[in-house]
């Protein structure tokens, strides 16, 4: 498309009006097979819905043009795209640098899944360049990113890292769930791949599981969609629907889930039973200066410390009444969760592990005065 602005292309990018009807919103070919005219006469190249669907290509072109790729892909989750992305790059004795916080399924995935056939994997404080070029290996083939980091919110400068990666001949993966195409373009700073959950800010909306990549290596795309059809654990029609509808007020949203964010962080900041407060908007956070070259925004994640430790973290989580009390994150509503004992059980007693005194907002879109006095309420 011709259009340059984030705004224009959620809303328009790959969906064109429905040449039949003139539907402005894609339709859901809730359809397993398509008559062919002839054998091999496909329209429109379709065949079989795992192979493509109408619905989910396009949401593939939407998710390509919001991140600035060629080729972009729609997976039954999150996890589904990462097994993707890793069968199609690794082979048994390839190594992989991850985060030294990594989100605790994609921990559990290299630790019980890819290990099982061979790929290793060592830790690294990616925002620390010179920790993870001490990380690599000569068959390190991945540098994995999360940016900001899933609970700790670190940042991790992409530019900087996509050199290490470009040296070192290895791929740069980002994962941008918390960020949102619309904060943060890992593309354009030089990633390889770019990851997301878009269960998450995408969707929106807590009522869709999907997963996406998208890349603007063409050719890496080409493998990725070989492997996509041959894996098969692709987003269903009705799945990518919903996620195109989110995308549709993807930007509004965020800027409301920062504005909401940062005030969420100052209060906690200046409240004494927290005793840090982890939002890369915060001047005194290590990340603040990159965080501000690279994001649009700082984002609608807190998470923060509790004095009294894990007891009374559980606690808070306990009392809130606005902020639900839930795993997942990036819908309309706000969640609080423990990490330590929900979304990152899974490291625990391993490097990851998570402190035990730490709860993570999510934080929504609800009348930011409500959310202040829900969390004042808690920590009283």
């Amino acid at each position: 498309m011709s259009h340059e602005h984030f705004e224009t292309l959620a809303i328009h990018a790959g969906q064109e009006p429905d040449a039949a009807t003139g539907a402005v919103v894609p339709p859901i070919y809730q359809v397993s097979t398509y008559k062919q005219d002839g054998v091999g006469g496909l329209r429109g190249g379709y065949e079989y819905s795992r192979s493509a669907n109408p619905t989910r290509t396009a949401l593939e072109e939407n998710l390509a043009a919001l991140e600035g790729g060629s080729r972009g892909l729609a997976f039954a989750s999150g996890l589904a795209a990462e097994d993707c992305l890793l069968r199609t790059v690794l082979t048994p004795g390839d190594h992989v640098v991850i985060p030294n916080d990594a989100y605790g399924g994609t921990f559990r995935l290299f630790a019980k899944v890819a290990e099982r056939w061979g790929v290793r994997w060592s830790v690294a404080d990616t925002a620390d360049a010179d920790a993870v070029r001490a990380a690599l290996t000569d068959r390190t083939k991945v540098i994995w990113v999360e940016t900001p980091t899933n609970p700790l919110l670190g940042i991790t400068d992409i530019a900087r890292l996509a050199d290490v990666a470009r040296t070192a001949g290895a791929r740069l993966v980002v994962d941008n769930t918390f960020a949102s195409p619309y904060l943060q373009q890992p593309l354009a700073l030089g990633a390889d791949v770019v990851v997301h959950s878009t269960t998450k800010y995408m969707g929106g909306h807590s009522d869709v599981v999907g997963g996406a990549l998208v890349t603007s290596d063409a050719a890496l795309g080409e493998e990725l969609a070989f492997h996509q059809n041959a894996m098969g654990a692709v987003a269903g029609p009705f799945d990518a629907w919903l996620v195109m509808r989110g995308v549709k007020t993807l930007a509004v949203r965020m800027d409301r889930h920062c504005a909401n964010a940062t005030r969420v962080a100052e209060m906690l900041a200046a409240h004494p039973k927290v005793t840090e407060v982890l939002y890369p908007g915060l001047p005194g956070h290590a990340g603040h200066e990159v965080a501000a070259k690279q994001m649009r925004a700082f984002g609608g994640m807190v998470s923060f410390r509790v004095a009294g430790g894990e007891e009374e973290a559980v606690a808070v989580c306990d009392r809130t009444k606005l902020f639900t009390l839930g795993e997942s994150l990036g819908g309309v509503e706000s969640l609080i969760e423990h990490p330590g004992r929900m979304t990152h059980a899974s490291v625990a007693g391993s490097l990851l592990e998570v402190p035990g005194d730490l709860v993570r907002l999510s934080v929504g879109i609800e009348s930011v005065d409500d959310l202040l006095a829900d969390l004042t309420d808690a920590l009283r």
